[in-house]
């Protein structure tokens, strides 16, 4: 008797293999269980979807609720390439698949979707659970060898020396960020292994290292309703500004608007400037007005002691030095042209990029499997049948704003119910 017979009589051949707990990959067991798949899921980690429960710092950023140009407009790498998914399984689609498992959710400003609790658990119960009653067999598990066999896929082999032998098998495993939580790039491997091109790895949507010192001072300190521009050294417009929420750490600056604004570095990080405007709601005139206002209130404090009122006290002591006013001035010596200068800062105060934050930060990876191996419509290989890719192992990524989950349930589902 062969070996596969063997494995066959002892129940390890299934119809689907899905290798990676994440959302693309129980989604996709999910849903090919649904239609009748025999399914067993693969996962290095000890707990399915453990990435997913500290996303949007642990409330869950599943979505965004926006029609198709607009989604597009907002992946970054191969837009086009998710056409298809997009259509079977749209975000409108995503909101009632979750509110179906009973998990309330809100859209809050730009479209982001999260449950209404603010927890993210509440989404991995969700997804964890439609697997498991959809009848997906979940094992622990590194699937480290596709196992291949003319041409086709026959399964794979897993760390513990155990083959598993299936009709068509799912390389959900994600990217390189966040390893703890069994993303480690392991699905690259497998992919190259079939044969399929991978595009070089790497950090999208990952905090940025300044080379001023400064941002220590004020490390915890989250602003809101700014604006961040992004400039490359030498061009007048910049390549990306937005207004929103950002933070300051003890390597530079983190928060929404520097993760989308880092998907927009190529080459050098170093040839570009961040500027934050700190007063986006004032142009210089008013907030020169708003200034003097201040100072008349106060004319014989200390220049270092006068900035209360108008900025957070993370900032205070920063913008002083920035200034090149004397903190030990009283505010009504400060000159005209002092207050000028100070004016510029506020609307314009400038951090020079040194490097980003590793990819193991980034909160997806850039890079991965090339798409043009890949089938749109199916997402099945084009090197070798009964093989299928979903979420972030493939090359797509896009900015902030629910937008990267987004493409991993549609690409998971697809799969789902293609194969």
């Amino acid at each position: 008797m062969t070996s596969t017979r063997k494995q066959n009589r002892m129940g390890n051949h299934v119809d689907v293999i899905v290798v990676g707990g994440g959302p693309a990959g129980l989604i996709c067991a999910g849903r090919a269980a649904q239609r009748g798949r025999r399914v067993l899921l693969l996962e290095r980690s000890n707990k399915p979807a453990l990435k997913l429960g500290i996303t949007g710092k642990g409330r869950c950023n599943l979505t965004n609720n926006c029609d198709r140009d607009a989604f597009l407009a907002a992946v970054k790498t191969n837009g086009r390439f998710l056409y298809s998914a997009f259509s079977a399984f749209s975000p409108q689609d995503v909101i009632r698949f979750f509110e179906g498992l009973g998990v309330p959710l809100k859209t809050e400003r730009g479209g982001r979707v999260f449950p209404a609790s603010d927890k993210a658990g509440e989404i991995v119960r969700a997804l964890v659970g439609y697997a498991r009653a959809s009848g997906v067999k979940i094992k622990q598990e590194r699937a480290t060898r596709l196992l291949i066999e003319d041409g086709k896929i026959a399964g794979v082999a897993g760390q513990s020396g155990q083959e598993y032998r299936a009709d068509s098998v799912v390389i959900a495993t994600g990217g390189l960020s966040y390893p703890r939580t069994g993303s480690a790039g392991d699905g690259y491997i497998l992919a190259e292994q079939a044969g399929h091109t991978i595009i070089p790895t790497r950090a999208s949507l990952v905090p940025i290292v300044t080379r001023e010192k400064w941002p220590a001072k004020a490390m915890g300190l989250s602003l809101k309703n700014v604006t961040l521009s992004l400039r490359r050294q030498g061009d007048a417009r910049p390549v990306f500004e937005e207004m929103g929420e950002m933070l300051f750490a003890h390597f530079g600056v983190s928060g929404p608007l520097v993760l989308s604004a880092s998907a927009h570095i190529t080459g050098e990080a170093s040839d570009y400037f961040l500027f934050i405007d700190l007063k986006p709601a004032l142009t210089h005139q008013q907030l020169d007005a708003r200034i003097l206002r201040d100072f008349s209130k106060q004319q014989n404090r200390d220049f270092g002691n006068s900035l209360g009122g108008l900025l957070p006290a993370g900032l205070v002591s920063p913008v002083v030095l920035l200034s090149g006013i004397s903190p030990t001035v009283k505010v009504h010596q400060v000159t005209r042209q002092e207050r000028g200068r100070l004016v510029d800062l506020l609307k314009g105060l400038t951090l020079r990029v040194r490097e980003l934050r590793p990819v193991e930060e980034a909160v997806v990876t850039a890079g991965g499997v090339c798409v043009k191996g890949v089938h749109p419509g199916r997402m099945e290989s084009r090197v070798v049948s009964g093989l299928y890719f979903a979420g972030e192992v493939l090359d797509l990524d896009a900015y902030t704003g629910g937008f990267n989950l987004q493409i991993a349930f549609c690409t998971g589902w697809v799969v789902g119910e293609s194969i």
